[in-house]
């Protein structure tokens, strides 16, 4: 069942930016022919933290992603100072993506609010998801203490 759209949605504060092309952010303005207008992504952000306890704002496609040829996805989260929810998985190289992003994560001073741990797609044999749920849970509780480790659930088939 979908989410009904609310009269945010007809005055485009949950959605302030939209482009005609499913590419990154910095290609699908210049393909365009226009920018990013950050002020209304700004605008919408503020005005909907007024209204909700919670406001997520998501990425398109992760934390080095570029939004202009001059900023980065996680830069723009380290000038806006926005705690940060990343997602993580089970799949062979996650440790070292999760790791890296971590790292970056750090260096940038963002406040790591959570991070969820995606169990979909399900998969059969579970020795390296359940090995790399607990080495990122593990070495969470070294280096970002106050961050929580959440689990999100397999999806079953319907």
């Amino acid at each position: 069942m979908g989410i009904p759209f609310t009269q945010e949605d007809k005055k485009g504060l949950t959605m302030p930016e939209i482009f005609s092309y499913p590419a990154s952010p910095h290609l699908a303005a210049r393909l365009d022919n226009r920018p990013i207008d950050f002020d209304k992504i700004k605008r919408s952000t503020q005005e909907l933290s007024e209204r909700y306890d919670y406001v997520l704002l998501e990425g398109a496609g992760g934390l080095m992603v570029p939004l202009t040829t001059e900023l980065l996805t996680i830069d723009y989260i380290a000038q806006e100072q926005y705690p940060l929810i990343f997602v993580t998985s089970g799949k062979l190289g996650s440790i070292n993506h999760t790791l890296l992003s971590l790292e970056a994560i750090q260096r940038r001073g963002i406040t790591l609010d959570t991070v969820l741990y995606n169990l979909y797609p399900t998969v059969e044999d579970k020795t390296i998801q359940n090995d790399t749920m607990e080495f990122i849970r593990t070495y969470l509780k070294k280096n970002f203490p106050g961050t929580k480790f959440l689990l999100v659930p397999e999806i079953s088939e319907i």
